[in-house]
């Protein structure tokens, strides 16, 4: 399969399109700095000739039996499978996360359309007979149309995958416009579902930037937009696509914390927080990227932490030893490195700084080295902000209350963990913290695809998180029908409101 090109375009009505306009962005392997492709940007009529693609195929898509979608999606999930090895290649080559992780990436995919799968099941309505004399009621979730769904560079795999099988189990076409870092895993989803027997036009790829995304939001034609990226873009789409009269979920930014007791593990402690910070070069929107140290684990977990962070093996996804690949681009990697210089100008304490550790042989690839804080207070910025790379930034607190008045106050709430050894402990932290997805002893409490994923606060605008039942509600309205025959019926007019006898 042909997984890239000079210059990676659309996939509309069944088939890769080069695209009509000159606007391009250069697609970076982020190993090496150099350019993979360039991307070519959709222009306002490019989003037109994919939604009339879209509109085009819904009603026989629509009329499709739940059973019959479900086949098509295992048939996809058989080619994932199959392909998983070459996507996850092709993953690193353009984000730079190493291959396991890309790897993982995909099967956290797979798991949501495993349980897209189960349309038949997921999509049964309610009856009851008989709720007066010879009247029944029943519901049922019918699709909503064209959906579109516009996802970050971070996961080209996982978060589409979040969207796509649940819309399409549903009964609705899909658009998807993918980062434009890292496009061309989407033409590759888009080539598995054809070949899986998705009919033509029901799913469709665009490239673009802001343009397309635009276009896409103000199309009349579109019903939902499902958004993952940084909050100020996510409220902007919400209120954008709300105003629109469009269904909107739109998870934002996040600043993960990880609450660790005086009891703690502290050997599992700390391999959780290696992973879970450092992974992905810090590119996850659950990625813990604050310490919460409570009372005296403090100078100890920082001891060990300051230890394995300075033995990071870095280098690019290929490397089988490699345990953080590089950032994505040079200018999120200088965004990154603007941001440890203003932890220092803030008076945190720079226990390991990634800044250093720049090697020569990695040449003109987009490399940094774990970042290590202290002393975090929260008023400095790299407490507040989003930082989105490797970067751990510790805060000390005496106690319990402390550690959950601290991340209930801060603007975002999409995940959090505590790491402890005492049950009761663990009960109260999970009643009592404001964030929408919880680990007890798990550093990265993403839900499993038959549950459902999204924050509070400024991590998710909208009423419904993503995948899961949370994702059949979204992709379905829900029609109530009341039934009654002509047998029985009391003649005349009645003109009071109607009651069951």
């Amino acid at each position: 399969m042909d997984s890239g090109a000079d210059f990676i375009g659309h996939f509309i009505q069944g088939e890769r399109v080069p695209g009509v306009g000159t606007r391009r962005l250069p697609v970076f392997q982020p190993a090496t700095g150099a350019v993979r492709a360039e991307v070519t940007l959709a222009l306002p009529e490019e989003v037109d000739r994919a939604v009339a693609s879209a509109r085009a195929a819904f009603p026989a898509w629509a009329s499709t039996s739940a059973l019959r979608r479900a086949r098509i999606l295992f048939a996809f999930k058989e080619l994932l499978e199959r392909h998983r090895d070459e996507l996850a290649r092709l993953v690193s080559d353009e984000h730079g996360k190493v291959i396991s992780d890309a790897r993982g990436e995909i099967i956290r995919g797979i798991e949501v359309v495993e349980y897209a799968c189960g349309a038949p099941e997921l999509l049964k309505g309610e009856f009851t007979e008989q709720i007066a004399a010879g009247v029944d009621g029943w519901t049922l979730r019918q699709p909503l149309g064209i959906c579109v769904g516009i996802t970050p560079f971070n996961f080209p795999v996982m978060v589409p995958l979040w969207m796509i099988p649940m819309a399409l189990a549903c009964g609705n076409c899909f658009i998807l416009k993918p980062s434009e870092r890292d496009p061309s895993a989407s033409l590759m989803l888009a080539e598995l579902l054809h070949q899986a027997g998705l009919p033509a036009g029901v799913f469709n790829v665009v490239q673009g930037d802001k343009v397309a995304v635009e276009a896409l939001l103000r199309h009349p034609d579109v019903q939902a937009i499902s958004f993952v990226g940084s909050t100020p873009i996510a409220q902007s789409v919400y209120t954008t696509g709300t105003a629109q009269g469009k269904r909107v979920q739109a998870l934002g930014g996040a600043k993960n914390h990880l609450v660790v007791m005086p009891d703690a593990d502290l050997t599992q402690t700390v391999d959780a927080l290696m992973g879970a910070a450092y992974g992905s070069a810090g590119e996850r929107c659950m990625a813990i990227s604050v310490a919460v140290a409570v009372g005296p684990i403090a100078e100890p977990l920082l001891e060990a932490l300051e230890m394995r962070v300075r033995a990071l093996h870095i280098g690019p996804g290929t490397d089988p030893q490699a345990e953080m690949g590089p950032l994505v681009t040079a200018a999120h990697r200088d965004r990154v490195l603007e941001y440890i210089s203003i932890g220092v100008a803030e008076g945190a304490q720079l226990r390991v700084d990634g800044r250093t550790l720049q090697k020569a042989q990695w040449g003109q690839g987009f490399f940094l080295g774990g970042t290590l804080f202290d002393q975090v207070t929260p008023l400095m910025r790299i407490y507040q902000e989003e930082i989105f790379g490797p970067v751990l930034c510790v805060v000390r607190v005496p106690d319990l209350n402390a550690a959950l008045a601290l991340i209930n106050a801060h603007a975002y709430g999409n995940g959090t963990a505590i790491f402890t050894r005492d049950g009761g402990v663990a009960r109260e932290f999970v009643a009592r913290v404001q964030v929408g997805m919880v680990g007890v002893n798990i550093p990265i409490p993403v839900p499993m695809a038959f549950h459902s994923f999204g924050g509070w606060k400024q991590s998710l605008f909208g009423d419904h998180h993503v995948h899961g039942p949370e994702g059949v509600r979204f992709y379905t309205k829900l029609k109530a029908v009341t039934q009654r025959w002509p047998a029985g019926v009391e003649a005349g007019a009645q003109f009071s409101m109607p009651t069951h006898k």
